[in-house]
């Protein structure tokens, strides 16, 4: 690759940067591709998963199968999205609970079912 292309590839991942910052889950995923072997470890398949891929050893992994051809590993368990209340606690200081008597609505009559909506003016 020559200098000028790596420069053209770096200002287009710039501009895809900006353009996608504030919308992440539209920012494509980084994938990269290891050439790896199956191998025979006891009465198990194993493959050895190269280094440069970022996962920590004794990782629990889901192995996704279909029709005997390998689709994907991911996480098995992967750690919930917590809320943490403390952070809002008291921060709505202004809201009162509604009074009772607020709390009683008028009966509509029903909707008829052959009505689209127009009011005809």
């Amino acid at each position: 690759m020559t200098k000028r292309s790596e420069v053209n590839e770096e200002r287009r991942t710039f501009a895809l940067d900006r353009v996608f910052g504030s919308a992440p889950w539209l920012k494509p995923s980084d994938k990269a591709r290891h050439k790896v072997k199956v191998f025979k470890s006891g009465n198990s398949l194993a493959v050895r998963i190269p280094a440069g891929t970022k996962l920590v050893a004794g990782t629990e992994m889901d192995l996704i199968v279909e029709h005997g051809q390998f689709l994907c590993y991911e996480p098995a368990n992967q750690p919930k999205r917590k809320f943490n209340i403390a952070k809002v606690a008291g921060s709505a200081t202004d809201l009162h609970l509604i009074a009772p008597e607020d709390r009683v609505f008028e009966d509509r009559a029903p909707r008829s079912g052959g009505d689209d909506g127009a009011d005809g003016a």
